[in-house]
C-alpha cells in the first residue's frame, strides 16, 4: 500500500510539474490589443502634446504664484486656481512604450545594459489601465524560452518618486503569490530609484478612471 501511495504521489507531483511548465510557457490572454503603426504614431503625438500643454500650464501657474507674491491683492485669486493636471490614456502610454522599445531595438534593454546585469531582454510589451489599476504584460526570455510576465498594481508617488504596489503577478498563465514577488520587486525598484524620479513640476501621480493622472506640484 505504501509503495502504491508513494507512486501515486510521485505521479501527481510529475503531473503538477508538467501543468506548471505548460502554464508558464502558455501565452496568457492579452491585457491590451496591439496598435497599428499609424495608431502608435498618432497616440505618441497625442502624448507629447498633452505633456507639452501640461508643462506650459505649470509654468504659467508658477508665474502667477510669483506675481501674487509680489502683489498681495491677487493672492486669493491665485490660491483658488486649480492645479494643472494631465490625463494620459492606455493607448498613449502603450504607443510611447512601443516606440521606445522599437527605437531601442533590444540593445538598450539587453542584460548588460545600464539597468543592471540581471535585467532581462524585453521583446514585446503592452500596458492598459482599468479603474485605478495598471496592467503590464512583457515578453522576455527565461532559461532560453520566451515567457510572458504579467503584473498588475497601483501606481503612486512618494517624496517626488514614482511607486508601484503589485496586486497580481503571473508567469505565462501561472499565477504567483504577490507576497513572494513583492520583496524582490521593491528591492529592484529601490536600486533603480533614480529612474523613478518624477519631473520637478509633478507633485502627485495616480491611476484614476482608467487614466494616468499627473498633477502639478
Amino acid at each position: 500500500m505504501k509503495f502504491k501511495l508513494d507512486r501515486i504521489i510521485s505521479i501527481a507531483t510529475l503531473v503538477a510539474s508538467l501543468i506548471a511548465i505548460i502554464l508558464v510557457l502558455k501565452k496568457p490572454a492579452p491585457v491590451a490589443q496591439p496598435q497599428a503603426p499609424a495608431a502608435i504614431a498618432e497616440h505618441a503625438q497625442s502624448f507629447d502634446r498633452k505633456m507639452a500643454e501640461f508643462e506650459q500650464a505649470t509654468q504659467q501657474s508658477t508665474a502667477s504664484a510669483a506675481s501674487s507674491t509680489s502683489n498681495p491683492g491677487s493672492g486669493q485669486a491665485a490660491s483658488a486656481a486649480p492645479k494643472a493636471e494631465v490625463h494620459i490614456n492606455s493607448d498613449e502610454i502603450g504607443a510611447v512604450l512601443a516606440q521606445t522599445l522599437g527605437n531601442a531595438g533590444g540593445a538598450a534593454l539587453a542584460p548588460d545594459s545600464n539597468i543592471g546585469s540581471s535585467a532581462p531582454t524585453i521583446k514585446d510589451q503592452s500596458v492598459t489601465m482599468d479603474g485605478d489599476v495598471v496592467h503590464g504584460q512583457f515578453l522576455t526570455e527565461i532559461a532560453g524560452k520566451d515567457v510572458w510576465v504579467t503584473i498588475s498594481g497601483h501606481i503612486g508617488e512618494k517624496d517626488g518618486y514614482a511607486t508601484f504596489d503589485p496586486t497580481e503577478f503571473k508567469v505565462g498563465d501561472l499565477s504567483v503569490p504577490v507576497s513572494l514577488v513583492n520583496p524582490a520587486l521593491q528591492k529592484k525598484l529601490a536600486e533603480e530609484r533614480d529612474r523613478l524620479k518624477l519631473p520637478d513640476n509633478v507633485g502627485a501621480m495616480k491611476v484614476q478612471n482608467s487614466e494616468l493622472v499627473m498633477q502639478q506640484k
